[in-house]
């Protein structure tokens, strides 16, 4: 798959998954260009049809409201640059390694969130209910649990 390619086909998911239509993203990016772009130009980029510029890749990242490197995401098994096809492995690599002071797409959202699960475990009200649910588990796997036991007597 070509790089144009693979971009494009992560504006329409970026641009599908945030519910706007090909004009909205053109209008979008234009507030960030000066100039909006056409149905049909979001729709060739959308297809691979065009290949985009430091300024547009940067616009295109604003108006979805995600990072640069989150426009070259995709699962295809190789990317074609003109001079040559690179395996999948290197070029996910160079999206990973974005450099010590550099936030990866995604990456500090989660930690914050990781995060904020921890706060959340960590409170005593809900120690106490996950002790609760252990114990209620307990009881439901004894051997001799008393609702079999009664329920065996009452069959009888």
């Amino acid at each position: 798959m070509q790089v144009e390619a693979a971009i494009g086909q992560q504006i329409a998911r970026l641009r599908e998954a945030r519910g706007m239509s090909l004009t909205q993203l053109g209008e979008a990016v234009g507030r960030q260009l000066g100039r909006a772009w056409s149905r049909q130009a979001v729709h060739q980029a959308e297809r691979g049809r065009r290949a985009f510029t430091a300024a547009e890749l940067a616009a295109l990242a604003l108006a979805l409201d995600t990072s640069i490197p989150a426009l070259f995401i995709t699962d295809a098994d190789q990317i074609e640059l003109p001079g040559r096809p690179v395996p999948a492995e290197d070029y996910r690599a160079i999206l990973i390694y974005a450099g010590q002071d550099t936030p990866v797409d995604g990456i500090e959202e989660l930690l914050v969130a990781v995060h904020d699960i921890a706060r959340v475990l960590s409170r005593p009200a809900l120690a106490r209910l996950v002790k609760i649910g252990g114990v209620a588990d307990e009881v439901a796997e004894a051997p001799g649990d008393v609702a079999g036991d009664a329920a065996g007597r009452h069959g009888r």
